[in-house]
């Protein structure tokens, strides 16, 4: 007999979930609270499946409804209190996916983190393929994991933020890592307690625990699973590792975990030369892949061939173009302060643009620390205002421009007022610390819309994806 099963949110999730359900004979009714031209499009979809599509802000949950699956909904959103009030369960699309899993399923290789998650996702599956499997990168990375998990890849390499892990309740991942920690959603979570809280669920069943040793919060995560607690604990480093890390020695990656005796041999992974781009923090990116694709035994040469296969995604430290000896860099994925933080701490003299939805994030040490790089800084979005303070706290000499206005042609004058700041040698770098919906769909459309006014209206020579 079927049930009744209430998907909470019509995105990208939602949209799986119900047509997984729906394909399983459950019946399924969505709801979803914004109305708009392509959400009636993947209603009209769904309907040929036999799913109901409610819009507007939902009153209660369907009558019958035996189960929710919440996706993007925040854990104090009235209607999933409510749910699990009067005893309905109500779980996430990630935790869905993982009951769904069949016989003899694809293990998951799962990480989280507050920055880098799908650079590591993407190199992690890239050597897992130079070591000859069959892997798959799913989750937050874009491909939905309840669409995965009845596949054909013989492991999945799975990127989830704290949002999918806060109703993941019983996942069993072969490995599991925890990046980095650092200020984001809080208005959604409520506390950076429960925000880190969160994130650590993902080691609690974990067959292997990787962690950053030069992250405080991943680092505290994953204290109850070092060797005195099971010894299950990896540690990736930017230091030379000790037994039971991987880390640097000079200029390459060296593994210390995964070898034989860890104590008085190590492996050479790869080299910084291998890393594209190359930065500190993308070194840790590399050593955290490496970390992972080792716990599941794939050899060195693979590590190197997959880091040298990855090609990285559009949005992330990618210069567009070289404009009179300056070069223009695309971060808009450092939609946070720490991801900001990391971008900024790549380039010796920059012209920052900044600006957008800070969540509820502090940028005070942000502004403290890049201080001494900024030649100018450029604003834009709605907490435009609160960087313009830090900055007149801590780098009081930097000149400031603020471009007001929240419509999407605000970039064109951004550009102009950067490039008109900027030297020779300079670097005008797009690395936000905020979210964009206050001006742009997605930081996709935010990095598109300045790459378009660099090329357009300063006539740049093109510069190649992820340089810079």
């Amino acid at each position: 007999m079927s049930q009744l099963i209430c998907v909470a949110g019509l995105g990208v999730s939602g949209t799986a979930v119900a047509r997984a359900m729906a394909a399983r004979g459950e019946r399924v009714v969505v709801l979803e609270g914004r109305d708009g031209e392509g959400a009636r499009a993947t209603a009209a979809e769904l309907a040929g499946l036999g799913v109901e599509v409610r819009f507007g802000e939902p009153a209660e949950l369907p009558a019958g409804t035996a189960l929710v699956v919440a996706t993007g909904w925040p854990p104090h959103h009235p209607l999933l209190v409510a749910a699990a009030a009067a005893g309905v369960e109500v779980i996430g699309e990630v935790e869905l996916a993982w009951r769904l899993r069949p016989a003899g399923a694809a293990p998951w290789l799962a990480l989280t983190g507050t920055n880098g998650k799908t650079t590591v996702v993407r190199m992690l599956t890239s050597m897992l393929a130079a070591a000859g499997h069959k892997a798959l990168a799913v989750g937050n990375v874009g491909t939905p994991v309840v669409e995965a998990v009845t596949g054909p890849a013989d492991v999945l390499a799975v990127e989830l933020s704290s949002f999918q892990l806060h109703r993941s309740p019983s996942l069993v991942p072969h490995t599991a890592a925890v990046l980095n920690v650092a200020p984001d959603h809080l208005d959604w979570h409520g506390s950076m307690e429960e925000y880190a809280r969160v994130k650590g669920e993902i080691f609690v069943r974990a067959g292997t625990v990787v962690h950053n040793a030069d992250d405080e919060w991943s680092a505290r995560l994953a204290a109850p699973y070092e060797a005195g607690a099971g010894g299950r604990s990896v540690g990736f480093t930017l230091d030379v590792p000790r037994p039971g890390q991987v880390g640097v020695v000079e200029d390459l990656l060296v593994d210390r975990a995964f070898v034989a005796d860890p104590a008085r041999n190590a492996e050479e992974l790869a080299s910084f030369g291998d890393i594209r781009p190359f930065a500190p923090h993308n070194v840790a990116n590399a050593l955290a892949a490496a970390a992972m694709a080792r716990s599941y035994g794939v050899p060195a040469a693979a590590v190197r061939q997959g880091l040298l296969d990855f090609v990285p995604d559009p949005h992330r430290m990618a210069r567009v173009a070289r404009v009179g000896e300056v070069d223009y860099v695309d971060d808009s994925k450092a939609t946070n302060p720490h991801a900001a933080a990391a971008s900024l701490a790549a380039y010796p003299s920059i012209v920052w643009i900044a600006g957008g939805q800070l969540k509820g994030a502090d940028v005070e040490e942000l502004v403290r620390r890049a201080a001494p790089r900024l030649r100018a800084a450029v604003l834009l979005g709605v907490d435009r205002g609160r960087i313009r303070e830090a900055l007149a706290r801590h780098a009081a000499n930097v000149p400031v421009v603020e471009v007001a206005g929240q419509d999407t042609g605000v970039m064109d004058r951004v550009v102009a007022e950067a490039a008109g700041l900027a030297a020779p040698g300079d670097t005008v770098l797009l690395a936000p610390a905020g979210a964009s919906l206050d001006i742009f769909p997605n930081y996709g459309a935010r990095g598109r819309a300045f790459a378009q006014a660099v090329l357009e209206r300063l006539g740049g020579a093109r510069g190649g994806a992820g340089e810079g």
